[in-house]
């Protein structure tokens, strides 16, 4: 409508004045409802060819959308097992720190785990200790093994002296049992070193496996038993938390709530163009919006993404063929669009509906040595058009709060 007034001031307008001021006719006599068409028929066919021209121009350099919204992420609470809830520590909503304890699961099961685990490990210390006091037992026993064995050796080499010199003083009967018995005392000496050995390689390599896998066998159980307490991973806010102790909690099926971090939806506002925009889209473009739970206040914007990709295309595989009929309705173009300015969506409730226009601009080119005083002019109208959208959007934003209250039936 404001662009048929605007063309109209300029077709209609002075083809009526024209016509009463100067050819002397008079609305009502000589120009009437039914000589309206004939009378004014240039300034009719030329508004209504400039309007549609004026409305294309625009909707086109100067693309607008109430497809957009401050998206923000939200995180679902969850733990990484399964349980019944011990306690709750927030409330329906509250803020939280990171780190911050939200519920505790029973832990019953976890906590004798952890027991069983650290119980383990004090056993392969004693036994470390036990160990210890084998190897020093195999020392003494060495060193027993090894006198016997040197007394033995003494009276065998003492009666080999004795029979040297006087043959048939001492028996052969007893030098061999005595040399039996030196080799005798020789293999308890060897036993007692493998006795030794035994114990040692107990204290340097088996235990120590042991108490490492005693270790991480704890180290497991305190991860298990960590587990049944819920943290916040960010700084946000719990919302819709419903969770009383007694509730049971499962990683696929039962959410507990919804962590909303912190800064989610304060920086960023997501728009969604029309296809037919795609090849003036560019990032960089100047933008302004205005959102239902901040009326009447412009936002300067800056767009500083353009998806590459359209969401109606895309698809998983499946069982069945795709059929292109299917995708009935058109994608956008998504863009993201930052404040110009700091603050610029300060008092914007994240998730609220907001109306963006975007604003081509042409400055760079028509003063660029090379484009034509034709060209010049023509980018020119298509950037002072731009007044005409940014007129409208204000008319919209002044309208914003009576659409609200229609919309929710008050």
């Amino acid at each position: 409508m404001l662009e048929l007034l605007i063309c109209s001031l300029v077709t209609i307008l002075p083809d009526y004045l024209y016509r009463r001021y100067v050819q002397g006719k008079r609305f009502g006599k000589e120009i009437t409802f039914f000589s309206i068409w004939y009378e004014l028929r240039w300034g009719i066919t030329g508004c209504l060819m400039l309007t549609v021209s004026l409305i294309t121009m625009i909707f086109y350099f100067h693309p607008s959308t109430s497809s957009a919204t401050l998206y923000f992420r939200t995180v679902p609470i969850l733990p990484e097992g399964s349980g019944r809830v011990a306690e709750v520590n927030v409330k329906f909503t509250q803020a939280v720190k990171k780190g911050d304890v939200l519920f505790t699961l029973d832990a019953s099961k976890q906590q004798a785990a952890y027991e069983t685990a650290k119980r383990k490990v004090a056993e392969v210390d004693a036994m470390m200790q036990t160990a210890e006091a084998d190897v020093i037992k195999a020392e003494a026993q060495v060193g027993e093994a090894k006198a016997n064995y040197q007394q033995a050796k003494d009276e065998l080499e003492v009666k080999s002296e004795l029979q040297r010199r006087n043959p048939g003083i001492v028996p052969q009967r007893d030098i061999e049992k005595l040399q039996v018995l030196v080799d005798q005392r020789q293999s308890g000496i060897d036993a007692a070193n493998a006795a030794k050995q035994s114990a040692s390689l107990q204290i340097s390599t088996l235990l120590p496996a042991q108490k490492a896998s005693a270790v991480a066998a704890l180290d497991q159980a305190q991860v298990d038993l960590d587990k049944t307490i819920i943290r916040a991973g960010v700084d946000g806010r719990v919302e819709q938390f419903l969770l009383r102790p007694g509730d049971l909690v499962a990683q696929i099926m039962r959410p507990a709530g919804i962590l909303i971090p912190a800064e989610a939806g304060r920086s960023v506002l997501q728009a969604g163009f029309g296809q037919i925009e795609a090849q003036v889209m560019k990032t960089g473009m100047v933008a302004e919006a205005t959102c239902m739970s901040k009326p009447w206040v412009i936002i300067p914007m800056v767009i500083t993404t353009v998806q590459d990709y359209i969401a109606a295309g895309q698809f998983r595989s499946g069982e069945q063929l795709l059929d292109a009929q299917n995708a009935v309705r058109p994608g956008t173009i998504l863009a993201f669009l930052e404040p110009l300015y700091k603050g610029g969506l300060d008092g914007v409730t994240p998730g609220s509906s907001c109306i963006v226009n975007a604003y081509t601009s042409n400055h760079e080119e028509i003063l660029a040595k090379g484009t034509s005083t034709s060209r010049k002019i023509a980018l020119h109208v298509v950037d002072g058009v731009g007044l005409v959208h940014a007129l409208l959007l204000r008319i919209q934003a002044l309208l914003l709060p009576i659409k609200t209250l229609v919309l929710s039936g008050h």
